[in-house]
């Protein structure tokens, strides 16, 4: 991606902490700074303001095939969950991040100066054809997709229906536990089923399950690859990691259980593999 240097995508593999060590912060934050939702924020390099890392989300339009009344699309768990995530990138590893993540459509020229984009809630996407076009485009130039947070199996035939119009014939791949975003930097021994923060606190308190509703009871991490096997894209289905970073101040059982256990680790874990493959 232009833009981007081997030296700065190289620091994220050479200097990411060997682990996690939130202990007890999960109440950090709140009260701090109302305008960016008790995030703090940071000074990037006043000399290379922009050579950071930028969390940027897809916006994009819920109709189509799927379903919709669940959830609200592209905007779910925004602003909390990009801020936090970006909080925790600078806190955690030696990449630099921007403190204010952005949103953009894929027609908007300047995603091409952002190596990583987020997408939420595609269980009612709808994708024009220049929109298709241009998410094409993305990929094919080096761009990552990280897909998040869609549950069931409607919800996952919609995204399908759509993206798989991205690059007809390249089918999905389902990933291993022994995949290396599972294991660098930091080992997650199973594939993790994050649910929202009620359905997690209720499984620490009571063992409920942690899946939200009958036909999403497995986590499934389907990757595209393109003809060198390098990773386009990874969909995250039947899980929710923005739901671990949007709510980890909000309770501590789910904080301990998902967001430090698994949707911080793995989040920076996929950052990390999109940038250094």
């Amino acid at each position: 991606m232009n833009r981007w240097t081997r030296s700065l995508i190289m620091v994220l593999a050479v200097a990411v902490i060997a682990e996690i060590t939130f202990g007890q912060d999960w109440r950090r934050g709140r009260g701090i700074s109302r305008d960016r939702n008790g995030v703090p924020t940071w000074d990037t390099h006043p000399t290379m303001p922009k050579d950071v890392f930028t969390f940027v989300r897809l916006e994009f339009d819920s109709s189509g095939r799927g379903q919709w009344g669940r959830g609200g699309g592209w905007r779910v768990d925004w602003p909390e969950a990009d801020l936090n995530f970006s909080y925790r990138l600078e806190e955690m590893t030696a990449l630099k991040t921007n403190p204010d993540p952005i949103y953009l459509r894929l027609t908007d020229p300047a995603i091409f100066d952002y190596p990583f984009v987020y997408m939420i809630e595609p269980g009612s996407l709808y994708l024009s054809p220049e929109e298709i076009e241009a998410f094409r485009q993305y990929l094919s130039s080096g761009g990552f997709l990280m897909v998040d947070d869609f549950w069931g199996e409607e919800e996952w035939e919609n995204f399908y229906y759509y993206f798989s119009q991205v690059f007809p014939g390249r089918e999905l791949v389902e990933l291993d536990v022994e995949h290396p975003i599972f294991n660098t930097p930091f080992p997650i021994k199973r594939k993790p089923q994050i649910p929202n923060v009620r359905t997690g606190t209720e499984h620490v308190l009571f063992g409920t399950p942690t899946w939200e509703q009958e036909d999403a009871k497995v986590p499934h991490y389907r990757a595209l690859f393109d003809d060198n096997g390098r990773m386009m894209a990874i969909i995250c289905h039947n899980t929710d990691l923005g739901d671990g970073w949007e709510e980890e101040a909000t309770s501590p059982e789910y904080f301990k259980e998902f967001s430090e256990k698994s949707a911080y680790p793995l989040g920076i874990n996929i950052i990390f593999h999109a940038m250094t493959q």
